[in-house]
């Protein structure tokens, strides 16, 4: 399971350090404009920030189960993710933007399977 765990939070820290990096380099309006429309219902300072939650949530997943130094953030940056992923589901729905409230489900899903098989059976201090 250990492995699973590593594999789910690798797979999810490319996921939204790629999301992140994305929302913090493209100015709103183009984000808007390539597909992102939800980007335009938030000023640009909002979009840079859920951008820079999603970079910081990402190294969270993985820098501190690599360098050893405070793995309990692991779970912690999971459950912070899928937080932010609750979050863009209640904003899509409230869009009438069906297809990606199953996205966001999924990734909450993965991240908070991270979250508790890092919390629980799984923590990284017993590796």
């Amino acid at each position: 399971m250990n492995i699973v765990l590593w594999i789910i939070a690798g797979v999810l820290a490319l996921a939204f350090l790629a999301a992140g990096l994305m929302k913090m380099a493209q100015p709103q309006q183009k984000l808007a404009a390539a597909g992102m429309a939800w980007a335009g219902d938030f000023n640009a300072g909002s979009v840079k920030a859920i951008g820079a939650v999603q970079v910081l949530g990402a190294l969270g997943l993985v820098l501190p189960a690599v360098t050893g130094i405070a793995p309990a953030l692991v779970p912690l940056a999971a459950t912070g993710l899928a937080v932010v992923m609750i979050g863009a589901a209640v904003t899509h729905a409230k869009r009438g933007e069906r297809q990606m409230i199953g996205i966001n489900i999924v990734l909450a899903v993965l991240a908070l399977f991270v979250a508790v098989g890092r919390f629980g059976a799984w923590p990284l201090q017993d590796l």
